[in-house]
């Protein structure tokens, strides 16, 4: 997989160069990975429902053909975009969502994280009190909860797309951003949803860092079925 670190760029410019290189890309095409950050700018999955967007004021909204609904991105935040073939790759949508949260998951346990996935929720959340904490979700926890219960928080959302077995968009882990925007919106469609990022929860890490971590982990865990350990 070719890796690359490409800094702050435009999110519209950069999603169309990804529908691009997908539009164009054969067989033989090699894999790659773009990790970026974006100026700030709401972007609207497919399923998005426009009174999501409670008050965007000055920063763009961008439809975009990923699923899922509204989320923000913004600078401090690592955002990772797989181009890969799944049909290569040697598995299916599921298995790579899976190993989407996956690689988020261990990122955030090298910085001492207890990531966790909600069911019917896509995305890692964690224990705003304490993060670190191993201790299963409470039975019957969902989605449906997410909104209600202060002591969880969203801290990496994900939303794809796969076009002939291909696949663009990806994931974004918060690390220190400003996270007033995420309250102009009901974050990923789940009203009162509290959205955090590792610097809100006592994690003192780097962009750079975060996205060195997630980069490792994403490469390990995307590579093709047969070869992952």
């Amino acid at each position: 997989m070719d890796t690359r670190f490409i800094g702050q760029v435009d999110y519209v410019a950069n999603y169309s160069s990804m529908q691009r290189f997908t539009a164009a890309r054969t067989a033989e095409t090699p894999d790659a990975l773009w990790i970026c950050e974006h100026p700030g700018v709401y972007t609207q999955g497919l399923a998005g429902k426009p009174d999501h967007v409670l008050d965007a004021g000055t920063i763009p909204v961008v439809p975009t053909d990923r699923g899922g609904q509204v989320t923000y991105h913004g600078p401090g935040q690592v955002v990772a975009y797989p181009l890969l073939d799944l049909r290569r790759a040697g598995y299916f949508v599921k298995e790579y969502v899976y190993r989407l949260e996956e690689a988020v998951i261990r990122t955030l346990a090298q910085f001492g994280v207890t990531g966790h996935r909600v069911r019917g929720a896509p995305g890692i959340y964690v224990r705003t009190a304490d993060p670190g904490s191993h201790a299963r979700l409470p039975e019957g926890f969902g989605a449906q909860q997410l909104g209600s219960d202060p002591n969880f928080g969203k801290i990496a959302a994900l939303g794809i797309k796969v076009s002939r077995h291909c696949t663009y968009h990806g994931l974004a882990l918060n690390v220190a951003m400003d996270l007033e925007p995420f309250s102009r919106i009901n974050p990923c469609g789940y009203p009162g949803l509290q959205t955090v990022d590792l610097s809100t929860i006592g994690v003192s890490v780097t962009w750079n860092e975060a996205a060195a971590v997630l980069g490792q982990q994403l490469g390990r865990l995307l590579e093709p079925a047969a070869h992952t350990a």
